[in-house]
């Protein structure tokens, strides 16, 4: 890249983060490629090369619930039944099995964070940072206004909603009457990436990531904060450089949590004291994903790794998915799904890393949270709306 080039995306990143509440990371990524160097793609994704299939795939069921915008949504499963959600205001329920609407409803504003199942609600959040919760039957059950936006999933836990703005801040919310409990909040640095970051809750545990690469642990049950790591340390020279914010959620596996930033590390950290087990080097947007000893991570430039959960060593990378803008991994069994920019859904060998399969939905990106229905089949949502079952033998 030309040095004048160079400067030019700086300055331009720069004035865009420092507007962040108006666009995600999907959102700045492509604006910023569009407005500095027009509507070419300044690193298109890598071709796709010709595999050979030692798996089959096939799409059970597809749906429409609406246009995600700028927003990312992640579908929710349970008791049989997947829960939807649309920028355009739609929340509607789907049987599992062959994607058969049991009711669809429209909040009247639009969703920008969902779907969050739990205590028999269905929960939603608007860009206007009211938290709507629905029974299982489709009747709305009561609205809770909060500080901004909802960006994420809801999580319900022991009675409670508990639920992340885009102004950094955690709510535990009475489950029963959308009455507030307790409020975590915190300062942000000048300059963060906004982005879908929830929460994991576990054990009476709230988990999260912020910016500047800073995981916390606070109590469910009042708020209060339980410890603070550095998963990523900013560095570099530019305010642009020292971004190091954790976009993804976090993922509990026995003992640990782990954690991966944009821009910084992947770190394992020890869930009672806080203290960092192990971190190396590696860059994600989307996450990360832990089953059975080994952790899977997107890295931001497209690879795939797969890495011991004791000490962060790699045991393969697939990095033939180059630029393709990779969901979170999610293991199924023997393989690995991710999905792409372009509406693929590709299987990797969780033992080596080698193509298994691959299905295409449509032309537009799957969201970066793809939903585990059973050890054989997977929920994908694109940003178009579409939602597609896709099982792999």
């Amino acid at each position: 890249m030309r040095a004048t080039q160079k400067s030019t995306l700086v300055l331009l990143l720069a004035s865009l983060l420092l507007v962040s509440a108006c666009t995600t990371i999907t959102d700045l990524q492509k604006d910023v490629s569009e407005r500095v160097f027009g509507k070419e793609v300044t690193d298109p994704p890598e071709p796709l090369v010709e595999i050979k299939a030692t798996a089959s795939t096939q799409i059970l069921w597809q749906a429409k619930v609406g246009d995600s915008g700028n927003f990312e949504f992640t579908p929710a499963v349970e008791a049989g039944y997947a829960y939807v959600a649309s920028a355009e205001g739609t929340l509607a329920k789907l049987d599992v099995i062959d994607g058969k609407q049991s009711w669809r409803v429209n909040v009247g504003e639009k969703l920008t964070g969902g779907v969050g199942v739990g205590g028999s609600l269905v929960v939603v959040g608007s860009q206007n940072g009211a938290i709507y919760a629905y029974d299982t039957a489709g009747k709305l059950q009561w609205k809770s206004k909060l500080s901004s936006e909802v960006l994420s999933v809801p999580k319900y836990f022991d009675g409670m909603v508990i639920v992340r703005t885009g102004d950094s801040r955690i709510y535990g919310i009475n489950a029963n009457d959308g009455s507030r409990k307790w409020v975590y909040d915190r300062t942000s640095p000048a300059l963060t990436l906004r982005s879908s970051a929830g929460v994991v809750v576990d054990s009476g545990a709230v988990y999260a990531g912020f910016a500047g690469g800073k995981l916390v642990a606070i109590r469910a049950d009042n708020g209060k904060i339980l410890w603070e790591a550095s998963v990523a340390q900013p560095k570099g020279v530019t305010e642009i450089e020292r971004i190091a914010d954790i976009t993804s959620l976090p993922v509990v596996d026995g003992p640990l949590v782990y954690a991966v930033a944009y821009q910084g590390r992947i770190a394992a950290v020890d869930r009672s004291t806080g203290r960092v087990v192990w971190n190396r080097d590696i860059s994600s947007l989307s996450g990360l994903s832990a089953e059975d000893a080994r952790i899977f991570v997107s890295h931001a430039a497209g690879s795939v790794y797969a890495l011991d959960y004791t000490t962060g060593k790699t045991f393969w990378r697939q990095g033939a998915l180059k630029n393709r803008q990779l969901t979170a991994p999610v293991p199924m069994g023997g393989l690995i799904a991710v999905g792409d920019l372009e509406g693929n859904v590709h299987f990797l060998s969780r033992e080596d890393g080698a193509f298994a399969a691959r299905v295409k939905t449509n032309n537009s990106a799957i969201l970066p949270q793809m939903t585990l229905v059973n050890s054989t089949t997977v929920l994908a949502q694109s940003r178009d709306g579409g939602v597609y079952a896709i099982q792999v033998k």
